[in-house]
């Protein structure tokens, strides 16, 4: 029983996972940083106040709330996007070995007759 667990533990998916999640969790502080403390900060430079959940509220509804968390969402959308797949993709693209051409197809018989054909042509003419 334990030597499967410790197969388990010890194959590549896991342990990906497992680092995936901790340098996710990692980044996650850095783009809410970013959008919190800069783009949010750009927004209030521009509208006044970057946070609306004081704003359109109806009773137990709070849809200032909820716009600022839809502002939120695509803040952080668009940071990782610029800030994060675009430069990777990028730095992938330039990473990337050129293909080698493919080889030029293998003359069929009747191509290699017609060779033979012209070669003894010139050498008679």
């Amino acid at each position: 029983m334990l030597e499967g667990f410790r197969t388990f533990i010890f194959r590549g998916n896991v342990i990906d996972l497992a680092v995936g999640v901790i340098i996710g969790a990692a980044f996650g502080t850095v783009v809410k940083s970013l959008v919190e403390d800069v783009l949010m900060g750009i927004i209030a430079s521009l509208v006044g106040q970057p946070d609306f959940s004081g704003v359109l509220v109806f009773g137990a509804v709070r849809l200032g709330a909820f716009i600022t968390a839809v502002i939120n969402f695509l803040l952080v959308a668009v940071a990782v996007y610029f800030f994060v797949v675009v430069p990777i993709n990028r730095l992938a693209e330039l990473m990337k070995k050129p293909e080698p051409a493919p080889a030029p197809p293998e003359p069929s018989n009747e191509e290699k007759l017609l060779a033979e054909i012209r070669d003894l042509l010139k050498r008679n003419a």
